[in-house]
Parts: C-alpha cells; structure tokens; sequence
C-alpha cells in the first residue's frame, strides 16, 4: 500500500507540473500537438491530455482514432512498481464526459508483473486534471 501511496503522489505531482516534462522520454510532443478538431478529437482536450501526461513516456498517439495510451513508468523510489495510462476521447466537445481515462498499476512479484487494482479516484483525477487544462487552453486561445 506504501507504493501504491508513493507512485499516486508521483502521478499526482507530474499532473501538477503539466507541461513542464521534467522527466522526459516518450515521442516529441510538439510534434503530434494538432491545433484543430480536424483529426476527429476536440483540439483542447487534445492538447490539455498531451500536457498532462507530458511527465510519460507516450506510446500510442493516434488522432484520427482518438487515444493515447502512454508507455509503463516507474520511478526510483518505487522501481517494483510501473503504472500505465490510456485516454480515450469519446466526443469531439469539450465536456466531462468526452475524455475517459484508465489507468493500470503493476507490482513486480516473484520476478513477474502483476496488475493490482487502482483507486477509481485516481483515473477521475486525471480526467479532472485534463478537463482544466483544456478549459484554461480554450480561455487562453479567447484572450488572443
């Protein structure tokens, strides 16, 4: 339960930092950014998703189909642990219900990755996190 406590702390401070991708790895991420909802998904929610999980390493990036799904991630304080995220764009508007994501947590046991359960809490919070970037981008892009 530590670890679990330790990586949700992890998540949670990378969702803070947003866009600051302090702990690189993953594709470029300017250069998958779309600025229009031409690829089938809401441009804002879109780019608040690529900002907030900027911390990942990304994996899937596909537009046109509407996910990203980032690649495992552990940290050095928890290297027995790795956490994995999918965001699902589900309507080309900006509403609470056009971004669903799921998150998977794996513990290394006896040399395998097991996957244990996550807090609901924990997957609405990203959702959350993605929502208010995606509002203040859309307030942003309004004051131009």
């Amino acid at each position: 339960m530590r670890i679990l406590t330790r990586s949700l702390l992890v998540l949670s401070v990378g969702l803070a930092l947003g866009a600051c991708s302090i702990f690189g790895g993953g594709k470029d991420k300017a250069d998958i950014a779309p600025k229009t909802t031409a690829l089938g998904v809401n441009g804002y929610l879109w780019q608040a998703a690529l900002d907030t999980l900027s911390f990942m390493p990304l994996d899937k990036v596909e537009p046109a189909g509407g996910i990203i799904t980032t690649d495992w991630r552990s940290t050095p304080e928890t290297p027995n642990e790795r956490l994995k995220l999918t965001v699902r764009f589900l309507s080309q508007d900006l509403r609470s219900d056009a971004v669903k994501v799921a998150v998977v947590r794996q513990e290394k046991q006896d040399g395998n990755w097991v996957t244990l359960p996550v807090q609901a809490a924990t997957e609405l919070k990203v959702e959350e996190a993605i929502l208010a970037r995606a509002r203040m981008l859309k307030v942003a892009e309004r004051q131009k």
